[in-house]
């Protein structure tokens, strides 16, 4: 990876999306929505008949103003004829409604309960004891008013039946847990469990796995929750988990950003430690090994029992109580979970508020409610997370705002980022016997007007984190042909991870390189076979958090079906010395002679400029033995090894080497309109630059200077003598007039290459 100052462009083109007719509006809400449950002190029977102005709300202790009021009662609710809420829309868990469906009128005073099955906490025998419990509830206790929906979370979050009121789909639905798939990734215990004055045996230390399967239940429950934020009623969760194991501080932004995520969704969980009621043993249970020493005589080790089942207990509490719902643990009834989470939800109100506290510090604020009446009691969730802007987030924050963005529809504007991607055969998979490999070089700009920079000393500061994917378009087969095994594309259709990119680059610029006048231009690269690839990058500028994004499909072909197999066409205005590679790293195509080529992205070009051309022609066809012309052979770019040996261009060739001789004719031609300005010489190449790999490279230096400012059509001629083919590719470009004098020397690239 590289990062590199360029001058500026003179015109730039927001990059256009295939589906640039769909319009998305993003809105932000700041209102805040409660549930209270008013009872009477005497026989818990709900109050009714309740107003807005019998209530009174604060935050912190500072009064709200309230400005949304409501009520809900499920014996009010309006029969459903099979009414759906569907889901799979888009990457969300739970959609929005459809046309023909139910409208969020009808669901008025009617329970939304979702059953979350979290497998990969529990193991079969607790699965069975949840699933005898959902069954028990949806035959017995589901009455006319609830509309429920069965997710689980094993190897994927599956919506398993959207939101109904059919009990056969709902039972189909609980019976396929039963068979345990995807269960157990919680493990048993970790190495401080159960192993007092245990020095000599080995527990493998298993906290790192728990951190990062919890952070990934807790990031389920989110989605669940934002996929639900539509919807103004009461929603409920039952979540059977069988533990949640929690090491210190760890999770914390998740836990922060789940509970955040279900208060305003109005989500309230009611979590289930579905192993039921435990006796815990002081030598522990068959998970555990035999214990050395006095621990088992003197409560130390069941202490550290009862303390690890406690701590897989404790997000359990805390997921159920900040949400307004209840935690129900150390019992193999789990009816009474269903029974409360009916009666919070059969009569409640409903309260907005817009905080006067407009800080996004991420802190909890605490909310009183109060009623003007002694003889009943209230209900309600004890606060909510505040937002956290960018200053106010921690490092795990931060790296979930970049997620979430990578895997959001809705693109990020606030800083304009240019990609441009290429395409370079490097090799065949399978040692020779497999499909052929391309290095594809990406090269992502940022304008240096759009990034903070902080002054420091005589250098100018800034730090950009760089997130980027690339995944197989699903259904697509190698060389971007349809797939007749798969499934048709859609917008919702799955793909497969390729590649990765997870960069922070700190700038520090001299002030006289006017850094705020350049781009700044990124580069990295991945190697794929050929195929149909969905690409994606944002940038986040690190002072105040603002992001950019960059969305687009690439299509790699497979050159083994085109007669003239040529790679993409590079145009460059600069090059500059590039770093040393590290050592077992795949060369990098675009660097030549010791300088990397930065591709110029938008193609334009100033007259006191130079544009170089650079491409690769594959496995040209063979001259016959007879036919051996006697030709100069233009050498483009040396060899590309590990080693990355140099060569000086324009080197006459030598003797006929393996692979024998070859005859390509190329050329560049500029045409205004359909009138030809301006070509090169023809050039003849009879020599491959690369006879192990079947490369024949070329690359071209021309001066702008006698082109007068406008629109050209630049193309390339490419024509194969032996083969009796050839390939006419073409590219448009800009030259603009120069407004000031071109630096004297390029400068030098701001980041190493990795």
């Amino acid at each position: 990876m590289a990062l590199a100052l360029i001058p500026p462009l003179l015109a730039q083109d927001q990059p256009i999306n295939d589906a640039a007719s769909d319009y998305t509006i993003k809105v932000s809400s700041d209102i805040v929505l409660t549930n209270v449950v008013v009872r009477d002190k005497k026989t818990g029977a709900p109050v009714t008949g309740l107003t807005r102005n019998d209530f009174t709300i604060s935050e912190n202790g500072k009064p709200q103003q309230i400005i949304s009021f409501d009520y809900q009662n499920v014996d009010q609710a309006v029969p459903l004829d099979e009414a759906t809420v569907s889901g799979s829309s888009g990457r969300m868990v739970l959609g929005k409604g459809i046309p023909g469906v139910a409208t969020e009128q009808q669901l008025r005073d009617h329970r939304l309960v979702v059953l979350f099955f979290d497998t990969t906490s529990m193991q079969p025998e607790d699965i069975e004891r949840s699933v005898d419990a959902a069954k028990n509830y949806i035959n017995h206790q589901m009455q006319p008013a609830d509309i429920v929906a069965c997710l689980s979370l094993g190897n994927t979050l599956s919506l398993d039946q959207d939101f109904t009121q059919n009990k056969q789909l709902l039972l189909k639905a609980v019976d396929s847990y039963s068979n345990g798939a995807g269960s157990g990734y919680q493990l048993g215990s970790t190495s401080t469990t159960n192993q007092v004055e245990d020095a000599t045996s080995f527990t493998p230390d298993e906290e790192e796995y728990q951190d990062i399967n919890t952070d990934r239940e807790l990031y389920a429950i989110q989605a669940v929750a934002k996929s639900l934020a539509y919807l103004n009623q009461k929603k409920s969760m039952l979540y059977f988990s069988g533990g949640l194991q929690r090491d210190g501080i760890e999770n914390e932004a998740s836990l922060h950003a789940a509970i955040n995520a279900a208060v305003r969704s109005n989500l309230s969980v009611y979590s289930v430690d579905s192993r039921g009621l435990e006796a815990i043993s002081p030598l522990g249970d068959a998970t555990t090994g035999s214990l050395r020493g006095t621990a088992a005589y003197t409560g130390s080790a069941v202490q550290n029992n009862f303390d690890s089942n406690y701590n897989t207990q404790e997000l359990l509490a805390t997921l159920a109580s900040d949400t307004g719902g209840k935690f129900y643990s150390d019992s193999n009834d789990f009816a009474p979970a269903f029974t409360r989470m009916q009666q919070d939800t059969s009569s409640y109100y409903v309260i907005g508020f817009r905080s006067s506290d407009t800080t996004q510090d991420g802190r909890f604020r605490k909310l009183t409610i109060k009623i003007n009446r002694s003889d009943v009691k209230l209900e309600y969730r004890p606060g909510y997370y505040a937002p956290a802007d960018y200053k106010h987030s921690n490092h795990q924050g931060r790296e979930q705002q970049l997620q979430d963005q990578l895997a959001s529809d809705l693109p990020a504007t606030d800083i304009e980022v240019y990609l441009n991607a290429l395409y370079f055969r490097t090799g065949t998979a399978g040692g020779g016997k497999g499909e052929d490999l391309y290095t594809i070089p990406i090269s992502i700009l940022i304008p240096g007007s759009q990034i903070p920079f902080v002054k420091g000393g005589d250098r100018d500061k800034a730090t950009l984190d760089i997130l980027g994917q690339i995944r197989a378009v699903a259904g697509v087969a190698p060389g971007g042909a349809p797939d007749s095994n798969s499934p048709p594309k859609g917008r919702g259709s799955e793909s497969r991870d390729e590649g990765d990119v997870r960069q922070t680059i700190k700038l520090a610029v001299d002030s006289s390189q006017q850094v705020r006048q350049k781009n700044i231009q990124y580069s990295t690269s991945f190697v794929l076979p050929p195929g149909r690839y969905q690409l994606k990058f944002v940038v986040r500028e690190n002072e105040t958090g603002k992001m950019g994004s960059f969305f687009t499909e690439i299509n790699i072909p497979d050159l083994r079906k085109f007669p003239v197999k040529l790679s993409s066409i590079v145009l460059a205005s600069q090059r500059v010395p590039a770093a040393n590679p590290k050592k077992g790293s795949p060369a990098d195509p675009l660097i030549l002679d010791g300088q990397q080529w930065l591709p110029n992205i938008a193609h334009v070009f100033r007259p006191d400029q130079h544009l170089y051309l650079l491409y690769d022609v594959y496995d040209p066809t063979k001259l016959a033995a007879s036919a051996h012309p006697q030709m100069t052979a233009l050498s483009s770019r040396p060899e590309r090894s590990a080693a990355e040996r140099p060569a000086s261009s324009n080197a006459t060739a030598a003797a006929p080497q393996n692979g024998g001789n070859i005859r390509v004719l190329t050329s560049i031609e500029f045409l205004s309109g359909s009138t030809k300005v301006f070509e090169t010489p023809q050039v003849e190449a009879t020599q491959l630059t690369d006879p192990a790999t079947g490369n024949l490279a070329f690359q071209f230096d021309l001066p702008l200077t006698d082109l007068k400012p406008g629109t050209y059509i630049c193309q390339i001629n490419v024509i194969d003598d032996a083969g009796g083919s050839f390939s006419f590719p073409r590219t448009a470009l800009l030259i603009k007039p120069a407004n000031t004098p071109p630096p004297a020397t390029p400068p030098a690239p701001v980041g190493a290459s990795q």
